[in-house]
């Protein structure tokens, strides 16, 4: 839709936005503990005015916008929960919470949301139906917050979901939009190999359940390499090895902890009778036992063509077509994909890293930035989105 009128929003809102992001980047808290975040949310969205703020699970927040007639509704998602990790970065702006950090861009997309709530409610008269702005608790700890708020209902009534995710892989000024898969299902698993312990100078008397933990390691490896069509995107990782307590005892057991992101549905169902049978056959060679634990997490995230179209139509009326990318999927997890049983969406992300300025460190890293001319772009790419939508969608109602 035409951009006249609400480039001079976004711009005066701008500014609160990076103001905001700040103040949340050093007050972080973690998944399921955010209190303070999210009653400054509410005060903030409480001072625009003309907004049905609501409290509807746990600490996250929900804030209705009713246009000035009835017609679709539309739902605009951020997260708002940081990750346990000790920020290294000297701004003035870091966290004042030891061990606690904004290092997934949590603090950003909070930010651009309350933005966006503040210009479409300067902007009432241009929306047609609804516009829904859930702000999340706990993406980053399964099973996350999505779920609970879809259980509450806060997705009743919506045509279609939108979020957004600062990206810094991606160099700010770019939009990344792609329909279909987006982001992977990550699972995860507990394996424990027990053997029989001894003296290190003795392992003929023991079952070493070390090396076969690390036979186990390697082998897992072959249900990428060799048991999984090429063309199809899978990760077997084991990410933790626990066992041991001195250089002169072979322990009694070793603890494999790990993750499997995937895409396909009947692929993430193999997987962990792939890992049974060859985990037991190392063991059952080996003359080892095990316990084997694995724990679906989140729904992959596919962006549905028809609304991620309109999406990407909205920015690239804004930004031009050659500032919209389509990135390749990423092999991450994300509960947006929660809302997206309700209701079709799009999941895009909004280039956030700058070299130029060594914004380069990945997410979740104890370095992690972003560049906030971000904050700007993903401001209006959610503006401008939820306004396009409504408008679509109503029409095609009629």
């Amino acid at each position: 839709m035409p951009a006249d009128g609400v480039d001079g929003l976004l711009d005066r809102a701008a500014g609160e936005v990076v103001g905001w992001r700040r103040h949340l980047h050093a007050n972080p808290e973690l998944s399921f503990q955010e209190e303070r975040t999210s009653e400054f949310i509410a005060e903030t969205l409480q001072g625009f005015g003309g907004l049905e703020i609501d409290r509807p699970a746990g600490t996250s927040v929900v804030a209705r916008l009713r246009g000035a007639g009835g017609g679709p509704v539309v739902a605009l998602r951020a997260d708002i929960d940081a990750l346990p990790i000790r920020e290294e970065n000297e701004v003035p702006y870091a966290s004042r919470n030891p061990g606690e950090m904004h290092a997934c861009g949590h603090d950003g997309h909070t930010a651009m949301l309350l933005g966006a709530a503040k210009v479409l409610g300067q902007l009432r008269e241009r929306v047609r139906g609804e516009v829904r702005f859930i702000f999340q608790q706990a993406e980053e700890l399964f099973p996350g917050g999505a779920e609970a708020l879809c259980e509450a209902g806060v997705m009743d009534g919506v045509q279609a979901v939108v979020g957004a995710h600062l990206w810094t892989p991606l160099e700010v000024g770019r939009i990344g939009i792609r329909a279909g898969a987006m982001m992977a299902a990550p699972d995860t698993f507990r394996i424990v190999i027990r053997g029989r312990g001894g003296h290190a100078a003795q392992p003929d008397a023991t079952v070493d359940s070390v090396v076969v933990a690390a036979e186990a390691v390697v082998n897992l490896q072959h249900i990428v390499a060799r048991r999984q069509d090429p063309l199809k995107p899978l990760v077997v990782s084991v990410t933790s090895v626990h066992g041991g307590t001195a250089d002169n005892i072979i322990p009694d057991a070793v603890e494999l902890l790990g993750t499997v992101r995937s895409f396909d549905a009947e692929e993430r169902e193999r997987v962990p009778q792939a890992m049974r049978e060859i985990v037991g056959g190392i063991c059952a060679a080996h003359g080892a036992t095990f316990e084997f634990e694995y724990q679906k997490g989140y729904r992959p995230v596919r962006n549905d063509p028809h609304i991620t179209g309109l999406v990407r139509e909205a920015v690239a009326q804004r930004l031009g077509a050659d500032a919209v990318v389509e990135p390749p999927p990423s092999m991450g997890g994300e509960d947006f994909s929660a809302y997206q049983v309700h209701a079709p969406g799009c999941f895009f992300l909004v280039g956030a890293g700058n070299p130029a300025r060594g914004i380069t460190h990945p997410h979740h890293s104890s370095r992690f930035d972003i560049d906030e001319d971000a904050l700007r772009l993903g401001l209006g790419a959610e503006v401008d989105a939820a306004l396009h939508l409504l408008e679509a969608l109503d029409l095609g109602e009629r």
